[in-house]
């Protein structure tokens, strides 16, 4: 894990290729003015779900950058915990595209992420 993730105490439930899942608890210091989680929180949490689920499926010389991220806030949320599950959508030669789906621990949808990665060369 990353410095970033154990910070908001995300932790990771399931990895395996082409998919990963993260929870992240809902705490009172995350919320905004109106009592409901900041969106860029929630947002991180499926960008590193979408980045773990892509991570499982490269090469050893291949590395990624996230290039474009667009959500879809659906509901809010102001206690419980964030369940983050991503998937890969495609691979191609030079990008990389994911989804998540950001749910609350009732099932319930709080914010749909999709996002392109490009794909890096190590030399």
């Amino acid at each position: 894990m990353n410095p970033f993730l154990e910070y908001f105490g995300i932790t990771m439930v399931e990895f395996k290729d082409g998919y990963a899942r993260f929870k992240m608890p809902v705490r009172p210091e995350y919320l905004q003015g109106a009592k409901i989680m900041q969106g860029g929180l929630i947002v991180a949490l499926a960008d590193e779900a979408i980045a773990h689920a892509m991570m499982s499926q490269l090469a050893p010389d291949e590395g990624l950058t996230t290039v474009e991220l667009k959500s879809n806030f659906l509901a809010g949320v102001s206690s419980g915990e964030l369940i983050a599950a991503a998937t890969v959508f495609k691979k191609g030669q030079s990008l990389i595209i994911g989804d998540c789906l950001v749910t609350d621990d009732q099932e319930k949808n709080i914010c749909r992420v999709s996002a392109t990665f490009l794909l890096l060369k190590k030399k």
